[in-house]
């Protein structure tokens, strides 16, 4: 199976960044999958690209691949929670109701007798 688009184009702009991170062909294919996980988890292109490159060592070593699957299978980010929806977000507002009592406002499901009128009932 052919590697993620997206996935070989942020390998690709490892080399942009620093060009001993030259990649060949098949380490691309080794290294998408990996890089797709970093993307499934919300981590943009640009983001995964700082954290391979941060930090780098002067000499590399002689297949700069090894170093990129070392940071990205042990830097890998944790996996964010998915977003409350914008509907479970609102929260139920209980309504106002005038007292049929003392006609004092107040908050309740239904309209009856505030929590004063109703101590007062129900003590007579």
């Amino acid at each position: 199976m052919p590697p993620a688009p997206e996935a070989v184009a942020v390998l690709a702009a490892l080399r942009l960044r620093d060009p001993r991170l030259l990649l060949s062909e098949r380490d691309v294919c080794r290294l998408a999958p990996a890089v797709g996980e970093w993307l499934r988890r919300g981590v943009g292109p640009d983001r995964i690209v700082d954290a391979v490159c941060a930090d780098l060592p002067g000499p590399l070593l002689r297949r700069p691949a090894g170093l990129i699957a070392y940071r990205l299978g042990h830097l890998k980010p944790v996996e964010a929670a998915p977003l409350p929806s914008p509907q479970d977000q609102r929260r139920h507002i209980v309504p106002m109701q005038n007292c049929e009592g003392c006609d004092r406002g107040y908050r309740a499901e239904h309209p009856g007798l505030c929590r004063d009128c109703a101590t007062v009932s129900a003590a007579a």
